[in-house]
């Protein structure tokens, strides 16, 4: 599984990685979220899942 965040969809909700901290990570400068990595692990999938459902932006692209 491989994930990233459209940075001119993301709005700095922070709900990404509140929900999977150990798969995003927030810009310290305007809040975006981007993947801490592209390949997700796999105990880390469905947290990764729950974060993109909750995002309201629906900026986080699973493949």
């Amino acid at each position: 599984m491989k994930v990233w965040v459209d940075r001119d969809k993301c709005q700095g909700h922070t709900l990404c990685s509140m929900i999977a901290p150990d798969s995003f990570e927030l810009d310290d400068v305007d809040g975006h979220a981007s993947a801490v990595n592209e390949i997700v692990p796999d105990d880390q999938q469905d947290a990764v899942r729950e974060a993109a459902q909750s995002c309201p932006e629906q900026a986080i692209i699973i493949e």
